[in-house]
């Protein structure tokens, strides 16, 4: 293993853990190098991006110099601060970092000899505006401000501060560091406000004290689980990463450009608020005991909902509520591992996806379940969104997985619209709301009816990817998740035997098989997609394959990186694909979790349990 980054080599998706401020996330690799980050917002220009072309993107690398050298990350218990260590035959010293929760967008890197002297050494070259910009470097009482003028004319600037004299070559900045064991030095990345506390090593300590005890009083806020409780705390403060603090918005992942078939064309820009994540999100946050995300979120929803037309909502927004993402590709960047084009925006904000519904009205029951009556101007909207549904449930769309291909009446599309009419109705209910309960009501059933009788396929034995169909589609296993139908109703079992005959391999599960019949637009086979591995889990818990279950969800472990994140799929050697750290991936992880650790502790008070005989695997499969 190298002694240093290499310059010409992406680290691996993999090879990363991320730390943030609610406002933007930096990924860390092993060795020490911050090699992707969206500046000053998640899903703004980067800053750099040497993950997906090591020549041009830019790097923020901090590392000890010297010396054969391991690599070892650890988090923090209960923290987002990340701790990078470099074990080597002379020694150990470590980089801390954070971003602190205070506002002011900056990042601090804290490097200490903890065994032994060590030479650290720092090398920042920043690429601006995706690399497209040329920065300006100024030396200043204690460090260098980085200045560039972006595409649209807007004059950008940040200043790093160290403990150190900093050297500029060109436009890059360079500077080796002794420390003696037991001595530390700092480096802190500033955005250029003129508002912001100096920095000094005053404001380091304090800040690290605070970010800190920020972490530990928001864990200690939520209701885990007692088994895998660190998977969950992880798996809960990284989604907690995702969301904006100013907004309420939730971003589907940190990054955009990573690819889901290495080499291939499947590079998509995740750094926006989808409203499917976000309500997925916000279901398992709440699963825990956070309710204040969901309170901010849906006002974020509501605030679109008024400019968006009579159907409410888009399918996805900008993490300040905008509502164009328009897709371009940067063809001057090379692509992780040569995967091209690399894209920033995302056309399907354009798209028509039915489900959208579904999935916000369930995070909405689960909210008000907990929070109480919502809020008379918040429902106002909300039927009226409903009503629309009532009369367009029917309408083809592109599906849940954004299909690129024609227009279908998907299963995914169809079963969370019932979703949504079910959630509606029962929230009405409970509060007393007012509401077209008999409308709403006769278009759920009807929805009911379509699904069993036009989305069942007696040859294949299952309910299939879209109306009059023969493929499969993962999205299924979320029937029994969202109490469509009865996990021991006989056309459910037999459906969950199709799944694992044609999409599962071990505890891996592919979203769907790529076919004529089912041409999503795009060329390339993916790898298995993380989230429906976590729905196969739950799924066969829900039927009473509790043993299985509980095996497949422990060997997934296996697959997330060494900090405990996953990315969005698993390639056939399980390598991490696709875009990192994945909302959808860790949400799902905690819900399955949540599942099974009440059914092994028998939780019967608990209103989404219900008692049954733990089944054996009738095939002897595992």
């Amino acid at each position: 293993m190298p002694d240093h980054p290499t310059p010409d080599v992406p680290n691996r998706i993999a090879a990363h853990g991320v730390i943030g401020d609610m406002n933007t996330i930096a990924l860390v690799a092993e060795d020490g190098t911050i090699d992707f980050l969206s500046h000053p917002s998640i899903d703004s220009p980067t800053l750099f991006a040497a993950l997906l072309d090591p020549a041009k993107g830019g790097r923020f690398a901090f590392h000890v110099e010297d010396g054969t050298i391991t690599y070892r990350q650890i988090y923090l218990p209960d923290t987002n601060i990340l701790i990078s260590r470099f074990l080597g035959d002379e020694g150990i010293g470590e980089v801390c970092d954070y971003m602190p929760i205070d506002g002011s967008g900056r990042i601090v890197r804290r490097a200490r000899a903890i065994v032994g002297a060590k030479t650290f050494r720092l090398d920042v070259s920043a690429r601006p505006d995706y690399a497209r910009a040329a920065p300006t470097l100024t030396p200043v009482e204690g460090g260098v401000t980085i200045a560039w003028t972006g595409t649209e004319g807007k004059a950008w600037a940040v200043t790093l501060y160290a403990s150190f004299p900093l050297d500029i070559a060109g436009s890059d900045i360079a500077a080796t560091v002794d420390l003696e064991e037991g001595e530390d030095c700092w480096v802190v990345l500033c955005p250029g406000r003129p508002d912001l506390p100096p920095v000094s090593p005053g404001y380091v300590r304090r800040s690290f004290s605070r970010t800190r005890d920020f972490w530990h009083k928001w864990v200690n806020r939520g209701t885990y689980p007692t088994f895998w409780r660190e998977l969950v705390v992880r798996s809960a403060l990284t989604l907690k990463l995702l969301t904006s603090s100013e907004y309420g918005s939730i971003a589907a992942a940190a990054t955009f450009g990573l690819p889901e078939v290495l080499g291939g064309e499947r590079n998509w820009d995740y750094r926006y608020c989808w409203v499917r994540d976000s309500a997925f999100t916000l279901y398992s946050l709440s699963r825990l005991g956070y309710y204040d995300e969901a309170e901010s979120f849906i006002h974020f929803l509501m605030e679109r909902a008024v400019e968006t037309g009579e159907s409410g909502l888009q399918i996805m927004y900008r993490m300040d509520g905008g509502e164009e993402m328009r897709e371009s590709a940067l063809d001057h960047l090379a692509g992780y591992d040569g995967s091209r084009p690399v894209r920033i925006g995302n056309a399907a904000y354009q798209q028509r996806q039915m489900d959208i519904y579904g999935e916000f009205l369930d995070a909405l029951y689960i909210s008000t379940k907990a929070r109480g009556k919502p809020a008379y101007a918040v429902w106002a909207k909300i039927s009226r969104i409903v009503d629309w549904l009532a009369r367009n449930w029917h309408l083809p769309d592109r599906g849940i997985w954004e299909s690129r291909g024609e227009p279908r009446e998907y299963l995914s599309s169809r079963l969370m619209c019932w979703v949504a009419l079910d959630r509606a109705l029962r929230i009405a209910d409970i509060h007393s709301l007012p509401a077209d309960i008999l409308t709403w009501r006769a278009e759920r059933d009807e929805i009911q009816r379509t699904i069993i009788e036009e989305f069942w396929n007696p040859d294949v034995g299952a309910f299939t990817q879209f109306k009059g169909s023969s493929t499969l589609d993962a999205v299924v296993l979320l029937m029994p998740l969202v109490k469509f139908i009865n996990p021991r109703d006989p056309m459910w079992t037999s459906t969950l035997k199709a799944v694992r005959r044609h999409l599962v391999r071990d505890c891996l599960v592919k979203r769907y098989i790529n076919t004529e019949e089912n041409d999503d637009g795009l060329e390339g086979e993916e790898g298995a997609f993380t989230i429906c591995s976590f729905w196969y889990v739950e799924a066969l818990a829900r039927t009473g394959y509790v043993a299985q279950a509980r095996l497949l969800f422990e060997k997934l472990h296996t697959y997330a990186n060494h900090l405990g994140l996953f990315s969005e799929e698993l390639s056939e050697t399980g390598d991490h694909l696709g875009n990192f750290p994945q909302a959808l991936t860790h949400l799902s992880l905690i819900s399955a979790a949540i599942w099974l650790d009440r059914t092994l502790n028998g939780n019967k008070a608990d209103p989404g349990y219900f008692e049954f005989k733990m089944m054996e695997d009738p095939d002897g499969i595992y």
